[in-house]
């Protein structure tokens, strides 16, 4: 994988949370955070861990290994995940930007948040990171309709490359 490449899917993968987030973002309090017995008890813990994992990958490509995830309480509604995660957004087109190839082909080696060491390279972690979100959006869409309530725009990839065509 190249920098260009890793860029088109960053493209994509913020594109997608901006989708989710604005069908999240009409929800009552109550709907965002009932309890719907799923992976993620609520729309906002879902959501939360989604942002939360994105965050400790990025911890780990700065040379951190963070032991917990976020707590999900720290995020009350969906403008404070679209804050926080629209801030870690510009910190990971930055790091992408000042890639280089090697910077791509890059093995990180990091902590597991239970202890255990990792090693990956760069653009593995940084895909890894786009599918894991793309599998809880979906758990997110699903939870939307569970609650009766519209479920985001289309936020598959090939909707996005044909948006991006028009």
């Amino acid at each position: 994988m190249n920098k260009q490449e890793l860029e088109l899917l960053y493209d994509y993968h913020y594109w997608a949370r901006d989708r989710m987030l604005a069908a999240v973002e009409p929800l009552t309090p109550d709907q965002f955070l009932r309890d719907m017995g799923s992976s993620f008890r609520s729309v906002r813990d879902t959501a939360a861990h989604i942002y939360s994992a994105d965050w400790v990958w990025y911890a780990r490509w700065m040379g951190e290994s963070p032991t917990a995830l976020l707590p999900m309480e720290m995020f009350p509604d969906a403008a404070s995940i679209k804050a926080a995660w629209t801030d870690l957004e510009r910190k990971v087109r930055s790091l992408l930007a000042g890639l280089d190839q090697n910077g791509v082909d890059r093995r990180f080696d990091y902590k597991l948040i239970n202890g255990q060491p990792g090693s990956a390279l760069f653009w593995q972690m940084a895909q890894h990171v786009v599918n894991h979100a793309s599998y809880h959006r979906g758990q997110v869409t699903t939870l939307l309709r569970q609650l009766g309530v519209p479920p985001p725009k289309s936020m598959d990839m090939m909707a996005f490359y044909r948006e991006r065509q028009q």
